[in-house]
């Protein structure tokens, strides 16, 4: 065995402390992705305490967004600066004194800032968890710490809206923010007692550090997250600050992957890139993040817009796909322990998920039930428990050492990336497509039309039974028309996106069995160690 390799094993844990690492990890990966969603259920009232405009409010939403996906890229170089414990560990204070505080504000602005502190600390906790789990095993096990890893971050974003629904209709929203604390001190202290850093090199100095590629990695992750929150509510390339935006993030990736190509001390090292499987992994990865967030943007969405459900029983529809992800994620470790093909794994994943997608496109009416949702959201489950393992462990497979963490920051950016993508095309395809399916179905309603007389004859008969005047009795049954054919459009263009969605899963199938059989060679070596 090389000096490396041996480096790379002081760091494996075994028996009750290699258990507290492992929930010590998922709990802090819980906690930076349950706040992802757990506020969305209590915007509204966030904006009466405050005072604030739905503009403003989903700024708490974004400014948490934007300094997640900008300190991703950045935590394996900051972890090898200041040492992996002391960065985790500074990162869960951050984290928690920012929920207190959030809790706390006093106006909307002061929310924001307090969420985009919070945003710095919970983007290093979600990767640093990640690495922290798949080096605390032995290389043949880490399908295995995957697989747990994996139970924390697909279970965190369908937990918060339930939670969160919980916490703001019997409590008030602060609480939603206030419930990390107890958990992130028990956190800080695990921490502190049983994860340890592994030896880096020398740390750089103050004029070494890499200034010019912190800022550029900045402005362009901070400027393309800003355009995909705020592109479909400010008509996209309409608005000249999207425009702007736009093209500071396009300059500011291609200086900073110049920068970091030729500076000597990176704050992102790019060359780990040049590890297949990391490529394809970072690709993958991206295209999970976009139907794992897309999906679950659109569900509640639909359920409480056009069914008219509360914003916890939205939030509770998902919990057993979700627990189905949890159940599954053991059993796809143990598969990959066995050498089962990750790349066979992720293509029957994208086919269930494409089934899932077929299935959720021709129940979706505007009268739908939880009975016709439950089985293709078990499905879903299944789908994200096939996908989210072997994508990550085949990512991270054949990387040693520091690598592990620089390809981890890789996977965790782009399925964050992946996520903001896909709620920016999907709300903006909804729009569009309602808008056509609005203007065909109302060229449909031809009063000329005998059928169309007669449906309007009956719903004014109906309303004047109800004790309205013959003139407010027409006037409402055009505005219940009007309701009805918005709502029809509104789940037709639904329909629609799931049709889009199930067919770019289709599409990734072959793509995957094709690069992958050569690379999957590696992971029994690997497990021979």
């Amino acid at each position: 065995m090389t000096a490396g390799e041996a480096g790379e094993d002081d760091l494996v844990e075994y028996g009750y402390r290699r258990v507290i690492i492992t929930i010590t990890a998922v709990l802090c990966a819980l906690l930076e992705i349950v706040d992802t969603t757990i506020v969305n259920v209590a915007l509204t009232d966030m904006r009466g305490s405050l005072g604030a405009t739905l503009t403003d409010v989903a700024w708490v939403i974004t400014a948490y967004a934007i300094a997640n996906v900008i300190v991703i890229p950045m935590t394996s170089w900051l972890s090898q600066q200041f040492g992996r414990r002391n960065y985790f560990v500074a990162s869960i204070i951050i984290f928690t004194v920012c929920s207190f505080l959030c809790g706390n504000a006093s106006n909307i602005w002061e929310l924001v800032a307090f969420r985009f502190v919070q945003g710095m600390g919970g983007g290093a906790l979600l990767v640093t968890a990640q690495t922290i789990i798949t080096e605390s095993y032995p290389v043949a096990k880490r399908g295995m710490a995957q697989a747990i890893y994996g139970m924390g971050v697909i279970v965190g974003p369908t937990l918060g809206p339930p939670l969160g629904g919980y916490l703001v209709e019997n409590y008030s929203w602060p609480y939603i923010f206030y419930i990390n604390i107890p958990l992130g001190i028990i956190a800080t202290v695990l921490t502190l007692v049983f994860v340890r850093s592994p030896k880096y090199g020398e740390k750089l100095k103050a004029n070494q550090v890499d200034w010019w590629g912190i800022i550029l990695l900045t402005t362009f992750i901070g400027s393309l997250q800003f355009v995909l929150e705020h592109g479909q509510q400010d008509d996209w390339f309409d608005n000249s600050l999207i425009i702007t935006l736009s093209v500071v993030s396009v300059l500011g990736l291609v200086l900073f992957i110049w920068r970091e190509l030729t500076y000597e001390h990176p704050i992102v090292n790019l060359s780990v890139l040049k590890d297949g499987n990391l490529r394809i992994g970072t690709v993958m990865c991206f295209i999970l993040g976009f139907g794992l967030y897309g999906s679950t943007l659109i569900i509640p969405i639909y359920t409480q817009s056009i069914l008219g459900w509360t914003a916890t029983d939205a939030g509770l529809l998902l919990i057993p796909g979700s627990i189905t992800t949890a159940i599954m994620m053991p059993f796809v470790g143990n598969m990959i322990q066995r050498g089962v093909p990750q790349g066979y794994m992720v293509g029957v994943g994208f086919l269930v998920f494409f089934f899932f997608t077929f299935m959720m496109q021709t129940r979706m009416t505007p009268d739908t039930g939880v009975e016709h949702m439950y089985w293709p959201l078990i499905l879903r489950g299944v789908g994200l428990g096939l996908l989210f393992v072997p994508i990550t462990t085949l990512s991270l497979s054949t990387l040693k050492g520091k690598h592990i963490g620089e390809g981890a920051a890789f996977t965790g950016m782009m399925r964050q990336l992946g996520g903001s993508f896909g709620i920016a095309i999907i709300t903006t395809f909804i729009t569009r497509f309602s808008q056509e399916h609005r203007v065909n179905l109302i060229n449909n309603l031809d009063p000329a039309k005998y059928q169309v007389q007669q449906r309007i004859a009956g719903m004014q008969k109906a309303f004047e039974a109800k004790g309205y005047s013959a003139d407010v009795a027409l006037k409402k049954t055009y505005q219940a028309l009007d309701y009805a054919v918005l709502k029809q459009s509104t789940v037709m263009a639904y329909t629609d996106i799931f049709m889009y969605l199930g067919i770019m899963f289709l599409f990734c199938i072959p793509i995957i069995l094709l690069i992958k059989k050569g690379k999957n060679k590696i992971n029994p070596a690997d497990a021979m160690h």
